[in-house]
């Protein structure tokens, strides 16, 4: 039988040895083809995500046995190694630290600077016309009463000009009620503090206010401790300071005024009687300034999630606002900063744009691909 087959073989016209193998190839590409549309729909479906992550987490830390396969004399090199990166970690603590002390130095020079922008801001202070020239990209040189119609425009401004930079950040703008924009008009300033030399690694943010008929605190604060030295457990996860816990501060509300609490009222029926009876209640509303009232972290350090969720966010917060706000105001009232901001979403959006034109390109070249079949009836998309 083997004789017969090579005979056949041989016998076989060359021409059909190469529709062999182009049938070979169109059945290999198909493969391809469906592993790769199934990997997408697997990738898209967030029961599995959920679970492989579920099993990537349990991967962290456990050993990968390639340690164990080594030569005992690499293992003591390893080892020598792995103290070279402990000590490394520690240098960079170090590093961290004095990268602290530059910023308390320069938040000096800065700071007469974010005075003169506050008067600006405040009115304070009309700048001259010299300070006043900017570059302006062909635009048409301002007539007087355009002048005087800006003029009337920046007083309209003046009374939301944090309002406005709150709301061209969406990290700050999630944070915002209604009820709360009345309240930071009165908001002039914000400013940020470092803890002094020689003191525990901190920042604390500092948000003046006018007087206004909401509260009688001129200056609300919220202090971040930070820590900046490896964890003798886990050294080798040190990337830099780290936030280890935040205090508000106490707003003393006028009576009536406090919108961190809401007033409800609920009916209850008497089980014995069957009376019903209205109850008022005070329970906790959402407000921006539940910002100065953040989750005590326990000396054990352990928190249920919630609380590690919304420290987690605060944190973030207070980052932004140091190393983003306060410096580059003006760029975000202006919403400049905004669009630089929003540069890295818009290289990814390419990105991602470049993938889909890819899938649609291996759905041209699928021989099996019919485009009538993925189309929708007309009365399916007149539902939708």
């Amino acid at each position: 039988m083997a004789d017969l087959d090579n005979k056949d073989q041989a016998e076989m016209d060359p021409a059909d040895m190469e529709d062999v193998e182009e049938v070979e190839e169109e059945e290999t590409g198909e493969d391809n083809s469906k592993a790769r549309q199934l990997t997408m729909q697997m990738m898209q479906n967030p029961q599995i995500l959920a679970a492989l992550q579920e099993r990537l987490d349990g991967l962290v830390g456990s050993p990968s046995g390639y340690m164990e396969s080594l030569p005992k004399v690499v293992k003591r090199r390893v080892n020598a190694l792995k103290n070279l990166q402990v000590k490394c970690a520690h240098i960079e603590a170090k590093f961290y630290e004095e990268v602290h002390e530059l910023e308390r130095k320069y938040a000096a020079l800065y700071q007469p600077l974010f005075d003169k922008r506050s008067e600006i801001v405040r009115a304070a202070y009309e700048p001259t016309d010299e300070e006043c020239e900017w570059k302006q990209d062909e635009e048409e040189e301002l007539t007087v009463s355009k002048q005087e119609e800006m003029k009337e425009k920046a007083k309209v401004e003046e009374e939301k000009k944090v309002l406005t930079v709150f709301k061209n950040v969406d990290l700050l703008s999630e944070m915002l009620q209604e009820h709360d924009e009345p309240i930071l008009k009165h908001l002039q300033d914000i400013k940020v503090k470092f803890s002094d030399a020689g003191q525990p690694m901190s920042f604390t943010l500092e948000f003046h206010f006018e007087p206004n008929d909401f509260f009688t605190n001129t200056v609300l604060t919220k202090t971040y401790k930070m820590r900046s030295e490896p964890d003798e457990s886990d050294p080798f996860s040190f990337d830099g300071p780290e936030i280890m816990g935040c205090t508000g501060c106490a707003i003393d509300w006028v009576k009536g005024k406090n919108v961190t609490l809401k007033t409800i009222k609920k009916k209850q029926k008497h089980k014995g009687r069957g009376t019903v009876r209205t109850v008022t209640k005070t329970v906790p509303n959402d407000s921006f300034f539940n910002f100065f009232s953040p989750p005590e972290v326990p000396e054990g350090g352990e928190m249920d999630e919630d609380s590690e969720a919304v420290l987690a966010a605060d944190f973030e917060i207070g980052h932004f606002i140091r190393e983003r706000i306060v410096p580059r105001a003006v760029l975000y009232f202006t919403g400049e900063a905004i669009e630089d901001d929003d540069d890295d979403y818009d290289e990814e959006g390419e990105e991602a744009d470049d993938e889909e034109g890819e899938e649609e390109a291996d759905e041209e070249n699928d021989p099996d691909y019919e485009p009538k079949k993925d189309a929708k009836p007309p009365e399916e998309c007149k539902q939708q």
